[in-house]
């Protein structure tokens, strides 16, 4: 067993944006959290994942005055569409919460003005594109135009999703506004800035980023080259526009009225109002948690498309205004659907709540994006055949073939009870090369997990899976069951052939638990009568005493399956 000291995480994914629905690209994220996260409990590690709706922005008020209601009545509708399509694919948040609260204003204007006491907020006057047809200022998604580095068309006013740039909406050539189709002007406003570019920032950031384990090696590459200096030895990093102008839906500036703080301020800040409000409710004290010299690792699990504002952003934030950096930060690709990009004009377009009205099992898409992701940023795709295959192959043929071989003999010769195989002698039946093949791979599905390598968790898994039904199909408990009339011995025998099968159909179980948490729990208390929720732990002094007969835990995967599916894009 592969002893570790317990540790103490704080998990967090990216803020789902209050203005839209959850679709499959988004549930990459969580699920590949959830996973991570349940594997550490059961680890027996005390963890907590916390998540928000980013519920602040133009795009957000915006909706609100087409839909005819307040911005407060939008977010509450989408927090409760976001938390029931979470909950339908089984990501089991400690708290999900939201960042229009007292306790995110509270600490937004606390990490503020810790930061203006410091000398690392300024007040600048900038030019911003101004909607002439709308009478406001453009929020940077609100203005597309071609990228001032490469020139790619159709960006938004902010970063370029070709090349990873980031700038001033003023620098997109050619802008739109995507409110008007109007070509904005430009007009003056008073602006307050993080002054990203200070010494004391960069310093701090070229230490934090390339301590060990706090980012994948290709998003280091990334954050090395916006770290670069210039010809003249100035650091390439901009200050950070931390304000906006009325009309906005978020929390006024302190002592700036009119002024508002910037979603991607009080959107991160998010994670600790939700942190905090978990705390409030499970008698915990917030400041352990956040503290400098905090004993809580804080693991962020993010897109790689907003690795800018979680790897440099937010923990020069933190460090400055007096809170714990985080530990790591986990960047994941996009997800495509049979080579595509999900969009809604190409017809790749898939949400959340799509897929269960179709009647979809939600962990058949858990395993499968289990089973693409390997813990780098690479983009991952959903091939709705080799979705299929993978499931009816993996989860049908061989995990629950191995229950499905064995639990009738059970039930039809022993009364459902399974025997101690371990204390039993005198069967000529090796099982030894199962014991090291689990031994070895039971190691290796630790550290894979650990390290979100789950495609390589799954392999091994399916490695034993294939393992187990080997040794079914070399000692056939069919055969031994015919004999049984004729040579009672042969009924010890089966009797041995089926307990090694279902107590290492346990260990599986409980190996495939972070991924399939639905039919692992059935699995313990419908078919194995388990109450206490089986740990990691537990694979090393397994015992199955008695088995239930066996209903139906996953179903296969069909034509009609996909064809639901492509109906939807």
């Amino acid at each position: 067993m592969l002893q570790r000291k317990k540790r103490k995480i704080f998990v967090t994914s990216a803020l789902p944006y209050a203005n839209g629905p959850i679709h499959l690209g988004h549930l990459v994220e969580y699920v590949q959290t959830d996973i991570w996260v349940r594997f550490q409990k059961l680890l027996s590690n005390f963890t907590v994942y916390i998540c928000a709706d980013d519920a602040h922005g133009t795009p957000i008020m915006l909706r609100a005055q087409k839909e005819k209601i307040t911005p407060e009545e939008l977010i509450d509708k989408v927090w409760k569409e976001h938390t029931r399509d979470f909950s339908s694919f089984f990501i089991a948040f400690d708290s999900y919460f939201t960042t229009h609260s007292e306790e995110n204003r509270e600490l937004s204007s606390k990490i503020y003005k810790n930061l203006a006491d410091k000398g690392l907020v300024a007040v600048k006057k900038i030019k911003q594109m101004f909607d002439t047809e709308k009478q406001m200022f453009l929020p940077d998604r609100f203005i597309k135009g071609e990228c001032p580095k490469c020139m790619a068309k159709d960006q938004f006013g902010d970063a370029c999703e070709v090349c990873g740039a980031t700038y001033n909406p003023t620098e997109l050539i050619n802008p739109k506004s995507e409110l008007s189709g109007k070509t904005p002007i430009t007009k003056e406003s008073d602006h307050h800035f993080f002054l990203l570019s200070n010494k004391k920032c960069v310093s701090f950031l070229k230490q934090w980023t390339t301590e060990s384990g706090r980012l994948q090696s290709e998003a280091l590459n990334k954050i090395n080259e916006w770290l670069k200096s210039d010809s003249t030895g100035k650091s390439m990093l901009t200050d950070w526009d931390i304000s906006r102008d009325p009309p906005y839906f978020g929390f006024e500036i302190p002592d700036e009225p009119m002024k508002f703080f910037y979603v991607w301020l009080d959107a991160p800040i998010g994670y600790y109002a939700s942190l905090k409000n978990w705390c409030k409710k499970n008698d915990k004290n917030f400041y352990d948690f956040v503290k400098p010299d905090s004993k809580y690792e804080q693991v962020h699990f993010i897109g790689k498309d907003i690795l800018y504002f979680h790897s440099l952003f937010w923990p020069a934030i933190l460090k400055f205004s007096g809170y714990r950096v985080p530990t790591a930060i986990y960047a994941h690709g996009f997800l495509t659907i049979n080579g595509k990009k999900m969009s809604k004009s190409k017809g790749t377009y898939i949400t959340a709540e799509e897929y269960i009205k179709a009647g979809l099992n939600p962990e058949w898409l858990r395993y499968y994006i289990a089973a693409k992701l390997n813990g780098t940023m690479e983009d991952i795709d959903l091939n709705l055949e080799d979705f299929m295959n993978k499931i009816n192959s993996d989860l049908v043929g061989k995990y629950i073939n191995i229950l499905s071989r064995t639990s009738g003999f059970v039930t039809k010769f022993f009364e459902g009870k399974v025997i101690d195989y371990t204390t039993i002698n005198n069967i000529n039946i090796n099982i030894s090369d199962l014991e090291k093949k689990f031994s070895k791979h039971i190691i290796d599905i630790q550290n894979n997990y650990e390290q979100r390598n789950t495609s390589r968790v799954i392999r091994d898994l399916v490695s034993l899976m294939d393992s187990v039904n080997l040794f079914i199909d070399d000692n056939k408990p069919w055969i031994l069951a015919k004999k049984i009339a004729e040579n009672p011995i042969e009924r010890e025998s089966l009797e041995y052939v089926l307990a090694v099968s279902l107590n290492y159909f346990a260990k599986l179980t409980i190996l495939i638990k972070p991924i399939l948490p639905a039919v692992a729990l059935r699995v313990e208390n419908e078919v194995f009568n388990i109450q206490k929720p089986w740990l990691w732990e537990d694979i090393y002094n397994l015992e199955i005493k008695s088995i239930n007969p066996v209903g139906h835990l996953i179903s296969r995967v069909d034509q009609n399956d996909l064809q639901k599916i492509n109906n939807e894009v």
